[in-house]
């Protein structure tokens, strides 16, 4: 495990035309290699048949999804949790006069216990062995998405709704959901603001199950325009495949203005991880953590704070769209406070921490 080092300089294609979108046809993008021959760009799960349908190609031409009324959503979402609170206590109310008539009756959310067995992903892919489950939800929290909105992953502790790009999913297991991506340039999700105020201490995580051997992968990201604010993934680094938390302290995005921390001496393909980067203000430093395991931490004179919103599944690198996921993420969660081992050893076995996060997703 080391502290950051910056990451080779090298020459980068202009913006893309139209602002948000991915390279243009016939435009290099150092971030984003061709996978080598024989591998598949397909997400988790067993390798390919040899008549597998791949990918379609890239359209030439992209353009940003079209923007929901994520005020209108978050109204609606508040509406569903109070019909919902009423029906529960309709329900005990009901339960007590029919108990005292002397009828057994067990009234129970869903009918009786969970099903344990996975049920079908949106995406018809496996889940990743060895995936964890969570504890089971409470009556409020039986939706990821939004009312209506089957592809607005729901913000459990905020109004930011994240909109899942074409080729982004969700996958449905018992007593939990992840969002899938296949490491293609459509498969992202993108908040509908900025979620971390980067000038302030600030931790953001996620569970992450990562499928590559190499190249550039960011699980969450933050920033459009010309380079990210900070960026949370999976990087070839010096060689080695590691973690990366790395953050911009510069308004043009290179990389002699770029701080990371890694960890290089983990297991880092087709096993889930907590991830964990964190932002001292006062004390200028970033830390990576892996499960509840620093990994390190880097002095910074500060993070720039870009434009634009949250990402998943990607990151922006000199005016491109980079960097895609390919794998599944659950668990992400934003917090306004530097959290510490205590916190993220609750966090890594999925308990309460006494910290709210001011965003989270998925959970």
């Amino acid at each position: 495990m080391t502290d950051g080092t910056d990451r080779p300089n090298s020459p980068q294609p202009g913006p893309a035309s139209g602002g948000y979108g991915y390279p243009q046809p016939g435009q290099s993008n150092p971030y984003q290699p061709e996978p080598a021959p024989g591998q598949s760009g397909q997400g988790f799960g067993p390798p390919p048949v040899a008549d597998e349908t791949f990918p379609p190609p890239i359209p030439e031409t992209f353009s940003a999804p079209s923007t929901p009324d994520w005020q209108a959503m978050a109204d609606a979402s508040e509406a569903q949790r109070k019909k919902r609170r009423l029906l529960t206590i309709g329900g005990g109310a009901l339960a007590v006069v029919l108990l005292a008539g002397g009828a057994t009756f067990f009234l129970t959310r869903g009918g009786g216990e969970p099903d344990d067995k996975p049920t079908a992903s949106s995406s018809g892919s496996p889940s990743p062995s060895g995936a964890a489950k969570s504890p089971t939800r409470n009556p409020d929290d039986d939706y990821p998405t939004l009312p209506g909105e089957p592809n607005v992953l729901r913000d459990y502790n905020g109004k930011t709704g994240i909109a899942l790009g074409p080729g982004a999913s969700l996958g449905e297991l018992s007593m939990r959901t992840e969002v899938r991506f296949k490491g293609a340039p459509d498969s992202y999700a993108q908040g509908a603001e900025a979620a971390v105020d980067v000038t302030k201490g600030f931790s953001v995580s996620t569970r992450a199950y990562n499928t590559t051997e190499g190249g550039s992968h960011m699980a969450v990201s933050q920033g459009d325009g010309d380079s990210y604010s900070f960026e949370l993934g999976f990087e070839v680094v010096n060689g080695k495949k590691a973690w990366v938390f790395r953050v911009q302290t510069g308004d043009k995005g290179q990389a002699a203005t770029a701080q990371q921390v890694v960890a290089d001496t983990v297991d880092t393909t087709k096993k889930w991880a907590l991830l964990t980067g964190t932002y001292d203000a006062e004390k200028k430093t970033i830390a990576l953590w892996v499960d509840d395991k620093q990994a390190g931490q880097a002095q910074v004179s500060g993070i720039w704070a870009g434009p634009g919103p949250l990402q998943l599944g990607r990151a922006r690198h000199h005016g491109i769209w980079s960097a895609p996921w390919e794998g599944a993420l659950d668990h992400i969660r934003v917090f306004d406070q530097v959290l510490g081992q205590e916190q993220l050893s609750l966090l890594k076995n999925n308990k309460l921490v006494k910290t709210k996060p001011t965003h989270a997703w998925l959970v």
